[in-house]
């Protein structure tokens, strides 16, 4: 399998007791796929995954493969165990599980190649690895990056290292056959696919999802002014919409918009400042792609 495209990271909406608003996350899964994000992601760090229980944790992958089951879209899980992964067994709509490199205990390169062995060898779906030094700690060589795409059963990586630096220009540079290279700096992506990236996972494609598309469908088509100015302008929607951890400004801004019932999140996040989420409408009301609008 090759993965391309947007993906969208997808929230939890909460209602106005807390819970998980399943028929929000249902019509929102649905609206970015009618933008057209090629996948969705489910327990990625913008759905607040730690803050949910496993009940509530089931439910969310549950809503969203049956959202991907029935737009015939793939669903990518974040799933960094064996049990986590082993768990994925008995949905086919998930394409791959996106596994964490393991965080704080910064195990060296080689421990995180024979982590990813191991994962990938007990998993039932293909591996995506999700790559963010400036949260797990551990940072990859190149030469370890391309181990890790030889290995059976991984099939790519959600690179966020917090800039295009030098390792990911010379990865893009030549890739691995069948490794998708995916960005996950919501405010570089458009360099990162000028670079030759696959696509992104990207929170920011909660909002003006038709743009991001259009940003990569630009530089995938070699369009470079258009791609240029389509990733100005979306650089500017992403920086504002991470002014303040994610995903508190996104849920804000969806809030305002009516698209979720409310802006909650769950501790240790807590809502942005007013200033912030009106710096983030003033970005998405100029940006590219406006959002569509919701089912009835």
């Amino acid at each position: 399998m090759t993965l391309s495209g947007v993906y969208v990271p997808m929230i939890t909406p909460f209602d106005a007791t807390g819970a998980v608003a399943h028929a929000a996350l249902r019509t929102l899964a649905h609206e970015v796929l009618d933008g057209g994000a090629a996948g969705l992601v489910a327990l990625g760090t913008t759905g607040e995954p730690t803050s949910l229980d496993p009940a509530e944790q089931r439910d969310v992958v549950d809503i969203l493969a049956g959202v991907c089951r029935e737009r015939r879209a793939p669903l990518l899980v974040g799933a960094s165990s064996v049990a986590a992964v082993t768990a994925l067994r008995d949905q086919p709509a998930v394409a791959a599980a996106l596994s964490l490199v393991p965080p704080f205990v910064r195990p060296g390169e080689t421990g995180v190649v024979a982590h990813f062995a191991a994962l990938a060898a007990a998993s039932p779906v293909p591996l995506v690895v999700y790559h963010v030094p400036y949260r797990t700690g551990q940072r990859l060589s190149v030469d370890t990056l391309r181990r890790l795409a030889a290995l059976p059963g991984v099939v790519g990586v959600k690179l966020a290292v917090g800039a295009v630096d030098a390792d990911s220009v010379e990865l893009l540079a030549d890739p691995p056959a069948g490794f998708a290279v995916l960005g996950g700096d919501d405010a570089v992506i458009s360099p990162l696919l000028a670079l030759g990236a696959h696509g992104g996972i990207l929170a920011s494609a909660h909002l003006a999802t038709a743009g991001f598309v259009e940003l990569a469908d630009a530089w995938r088509a070699g369009d470079v002014g258009r791609a240029r100015a389509l990733g100005h302008r979306l650089a500017g929607l992403s920086t504002a919409l991470f002014a303040a951890p994610n995903p508190t400004v996104v849920k804000a801004v969806l809030h305002a918009e009516g698209r979720i019932p409310t802006d909650a999140v769950r501790l240790p996040l807590l809502p942005p400042d007013d200033e912030a989420l009106r710096v983030a409408l003033r970005r998405l009301a100029t940006a590219p792609g406006t959002p569509v609008g919701a089912r009835r």
